[in-house]
Formats: structure tokens, sequence, C-alpha cells
């Protein structure tokens, strides 16, 4: 590697690395009012959602409401077992399963 390269990635590691620190180091100061942190407890799900809508409901770029979407029914089943169980290992496989063997099975009717 190239000097400019070491250098490059010397000051994005000193940007980052800054820029938590400062993070870290000021947390035990920082005190966030009760509504604050009980709001902050809903970002995951909607990150997560963000990321997994698009992919479920617009597979190959446009609206696939149907049947013969297998990441539609996987997720529908995912939900439903994630839902009765409460279970991440139990929603990842039957979620897996269904996506799989759905495709499999639309592989032979289609």
């Amino acid at each position: 590697m190239s000097a400019n390269e070491w250098i490059l990635i010397l000051g994005m590691m000193a940007v980052t690395f800054g820029i938590r620190y400062v993070l870290f180091a000021l947390a035990d100061r920082i005190r966030m009012p009760q509504w604050m942190a009980s709001s902050l407890q809903y970002i995951p799900p909607a990150v997560l959602t963000a990321i997994i809508l698009p992919a479920v409901l617009l597979p190959k770029g446009e609206w696939e409401l149907s049947f013969t979407n297998a990441y539609l029914i996987a997720a529908l089943a995912a939900t439903g077992i994630g839902v009765l169980t409460r279970n991440l290992l139990a929603t990842i496989a039957v979620g897996l399963a269904v996506f799989f063997g759905w495709r499999a099975l639309l592989g032979t009717l289609l």
C-alpha cells in the first residue's frame, strides 16, 4: 500500500475513534429526560421494519403482493411464529423453511 492509503486509513480511524470516544466519555455526565429514554426503545423495530419491508414487498423492484412472492409468504409465516412462540430461533427456522419450501413448490408448479 502507498503512503497516501495509510494516511487515509489512519485518518478514518482517528475520526471514528474520536467521535465514539467523546460520546462514551461524556455518557455518564449526560442525562436524558425519561420520555426520550423510553422512546429510544422504538428505534430498533422501526429500523428493522424500514430494512425488511421493501425487501419483502418489492423483491424485484416492483410491488408483488401475490402468492408467488416467497418473501411475503415467508415473512407472514415468520411473523406468525414469532408472535405465537416469542422464540427467535424458531422464527428464523420457520421463515427460512417456508421461504425455501415455497420457492421449491413454486418451481415445480410454474
